[in-house]
């Protein structure tokens, strides 16, 4: 199971590409894998190939009208079963004995 963490936005495109990643979210929230948006970035999580034909319809959604994208890609691969989109945290959050504000 991959965890992957990216952003990917275009470049001169001016100071503010809200309206951008709004397409991408758009791609990544009808895709149907599981993610986590935050404030830098977004996580995927699910096989190789379905997280990174994600990424793959992503980069073709800005690419019909930007000349110019950059990507930032981080990958944790671990053989097992599905959920450490959340039991990552929850696990740091039992060896704390607290709730994180997450």
């Amino acid at each position: 199971m991959v965890l992957l963490e990216f952003s990917m936005a275009p470049l001169g495109q001016g100071e503010s590409v809200s309206a951008h990643v709004a397409r991408i979210l758009d791609v990544i929230d009808r895709s149907g894998v599981p993610y986590q948006l935050t404030p830098m970035g977004t996580i995927l999580e699910g096989e190789w190939a379905e997280v990174m034909a994600v990424v793959t319809a992503c980069f073709e959604t800005l690419a019909k009208d930007c000349s110019r994208i950059g990507v930032h890609l981080k990958v944790d691969y671990r053989a097992g079963p599905a959920g450490r989109l959340q039991s990552k945290t929850a696990k740091v959050e039992q060896r704390l004995g607290r709730k994180l504000n997450t």
